[in-house]
């Protein structure tokens, strides 16, 4: 799991793809964090993401470091604990003008059931499951 963190963060962004009915969506995310063993990641729940991880929290994520990329298969777990939202926050301040752990839109959900591929065009995949 840690190797995946360190991807993501090497990375600084990456893409996270729901499903909206028939129609996939894919976006931007760049808060990954190792908080209580696992890997989180932060959004709002005004979001179009929130709502669709309500219905279906299977996701895919894609990030890409040149000539490799990584591909995650997981299902994002909410955890609406204080405790979880202020760690994500403070260790990205940047986002405390627009959440707050105590405030009822910040959302931070940790990745669970994960199957991490790292990949190019040189080499076999590489499969890591946390």
């Amino acid at each position: 799991m840690k190797e995946v963190l360190e991807y993501l963060k090497k990375c600084k962004t990456y893409f996270i793809a729901t499903e909206d009915g028939y129609q996939p969506r894919v976006r931007p995310f760049g808060i990954a964090e190792e908080f209580e063993g696992k890997i989180y990641i932060q959004t709002g729940k005004s979001k179009n993401v929130s709502k669709q991880l309500k219905i279906n929290p299977r996701v895919e994520i894609c990030a890409t470091d040149g000539p490799t990329w990584l591909r995650i298969e997981a299902e994002l777990v909410n955890d609406d604990r204080r405790e979880a939202k202020a760690y994500v926050l403070d260790l990205n301040p940047s986002l405390k003008n627009m959440y707050s752990a105590d405030d009822d839109i910040t959302q931070v959900l940790y990745l669970k059931n994960a199957t991490a591929t790292f990949c190019s065009f040189t080499s076999e995949p590489r499969v890591v499951k946390f």
